[in-house]
């Protein structure tokens, strides 16, 4: 990972903080019913208009900015040299069983102990 990449990638992260940050300070339309029993909003620091507009345009920014983080992410990511394989399933090396077309791969000799024949049920009622 070179520079680039970390920087992006901790700009990116504080980006998202500051998005979920403000995106907790603002009120939501529910919250404009209390402004008729004195809960106004007229005397904040931000102005008469109320936070509304600051911190919506505020958080419009920060959500163009982390979109664009994450462009560059990605293309950080898609031009990166790969030297090793990144997939367990790339390292291993399953031997492979090379069969003709219509043919079964040979079943493994039963057991010394196990007895090699069963009996059919036919058999069983001769002998009975």
């Amino acid at each position: 990972m070179n520079w680039l990449h970390t920087t992006t990638v901790i700009f990116h992260v504080l980006l998202a903080a500051a998005i979920v940050g403000l995106v907790l300070l603002q009120r939501g339309k529910g919250a404009d019913a209390g402004a008729g029993f004195g809960a106004g909003a007229s005397g904040t620091v931000f102005g008469a208009r109320g936070s509304a507009s600051f911190l919506s345009r505020t958080t419009a920014m920060l959500a163009a900015l982390f979109i664009v983080t994450s462009l560059t992410l990605a293309y950080l990511d898609s031009h990166a040299p790969t030297a090793a394989p990144t997939s367990v399933i790339d390292r291993v090396q399953a031997p492979t069983q090379q069969t003709s077309e219509g043919e079964l791969p040979a079943l493994p000799a039963p057991a010394s102990d196990a007895p090699a024949e069963l009996p059919t049920p036919a058999e069983e009622t001769e002998q009975n």
